[in-house]
């Protein structure tokens, strides 16, 4: 995997945040696609960066918000990741979809933060049309990973109730034919179980 200090022109300029070598370097399409030895786009690289400003350049000189890098995460699902809701919303704010399939777990921004427990980066994709109940290749929802991966905490709860509130779907179980209100139960979180319950969970 490359480092920042490996890189050059748009890649280099891309992971620093400077702007000025970004509007200079960023003048064609081949740059703007020009790959890493992961598979990272000039874009990727400031999304994992957390460079906002560098992300909004590279977007108003016409890169694809869309474009998948070698571990199959575009823009939104890095910035989803890395609990970066600045850079979140700039994605966003630009017409970036919350709805891509990503990750080789094809799973989707919405279920990695929810797994993260990224609680305010779930608010804005539920805001941007994630979708709510899509099921990945482990068959699990966000709502379900929300459970299984988390701790039963202050932020996971914050991200159960934020799709409960969304309106995901309760009863979506998981391979095993377990509900999240099972799930919930099987794990002791009570906060949870109780949140289910009240939404009319089974």
């Amino acid at each position: 995997m490359p480092t920042a200090d490996t890189y050059q022109g748009l890649h280099a300029a891309a992971q620093s945040g400077n702007l000025v070598a970004i509007r200079r370097a960023a003048g064609t399409k081949s740059a703007l696609e020009a790959r890493d030895s992961s598979g990272r786009t000039p874009l990727h690289v400031a999304a994992f960066a957390k460079q906002a400003g560098a992300v909004k350049a590279l977007l108003d000189a016409g890169a694809d918000h869309a474009s998948l890098e070698g571990g199959r995460y575009d823009a939104v699902t890095i910035a989803a990741v890395a609990d970066d809701e600045e850079t979140l919303r700039v994605l966003l704010s630009a017409g970036a979809s919350a709805r891509l399939t990503t990750s080789r777990y094809d799973g989707t921004a919405l279920i990695a933060a929810s797994h993260l427990c990224h609680d305010g980066v779930v608010r804005q994709l539920i805001n941007a049309w994630a979708p709510l109940d899509h099921v990945n290749n482990l068959h699990w929802t966000a709502m379900i990973e929300a459970i299984v991966l988390g701790n039963g905490g202050a932020r996971h709860q914050s991200t159960l109730r934020a799709l409960l509130d969304a309106g995901a779907n309760t009863q979506l179980a998981d391979r095993s034919g377990a509900t999240p209100l099972q799930l919930a139960r099987a794990r002791g979180y009570k906060e949870m179980e109780q949140m289910l319950m009240a939404a009319g969970a089974r």
